[in-house]
């Protein structure tokens, strides 16, 4: 079945065709949770509150596009996770940052150990930039510079128009690239600008 059918197939109650939906989608739900709450754990339950949401309101999906509805639905369970984390925070920040469930990278052919390190180390030091964002920031930097989508589809997720997701992008890529010069020295080499002169 193509995804049309499955959704179809869904919505009048089919639960097979919804898992199947739900395995096509489940890592970059969970990807995405995890980038803009930053512990696998609150990614986790963002995850599997946004499945269960979506399938409680599967009806209610009218058309478009089926991954930006889902990121949108996931999107705003991480904004709960995120509440509910600043009213009772579980976790120091040290801890934060060092969690051992954070996505794998994936390990590109010929990739030598060390280059493999290094793009591990960049992407702690890039997670570690995201918790700086305002969420709203972080999610559209999120969902357009890491999972790939497109102003529209990104407008469509976070609910808001194209004209703002262009302007939360330019100011989370801004303070985003401002952080990392902070943290320059902590950037694998090939990563730190070079002096001038």
């Amino acid at each position: 079945m193509n995804e049309f059918e499955l959704i179809s197939a869904a919505q009048r109650g089919d639960t097979r065709a919804f898992n199947q939906l739900a395995r096509a989608y489940q890592t970059q739900m969970f990807r995405t949770a995890y980038r803009v709450i930053g512990t696998a754990q609150a990614a986790e339950d963002a995850t599997q509150d946004a499945f269960i949401a979506a399938f409680k309101n599967l009806r209610a999906f009218r058309g478009g596009s089926f991954k930006a509805w889902l990121l949108r639905i996931v999107t705003n369970a991480c904004y709960d996770q995120l509440r509910a984390i600043k009213r009772k925070p579980a976790l120091s920040l040290d801890a934060a940052f060092e969690d051992a469930d954070e996505p794998a990278i994936d390990r590109a052919a010929g990739e030598t150990p060390a280059e493999m390190l290094e793009q591990k180390e960049l992407g702690a030091m890039i997670q570690r930039g995201l918790q700086t964002l305002p969420p709203d920031q972080r999610a559209t930097f999120v969902l357009i510079d890491i999972e790939g989508l497109n102003y529209d589809e990104a407008a469509a997720a976070l609910q808001t128009n194209s004209g703002t997701i262009k302007s939360r992008l330019s100011r989370a890529r801004g303070a985003l690239r401002d952080f990392l010069l902070t943290q320059a020295e902590l950037l694998p080499a090939k990563y730190r600008l070079k002096s001038e002169g």
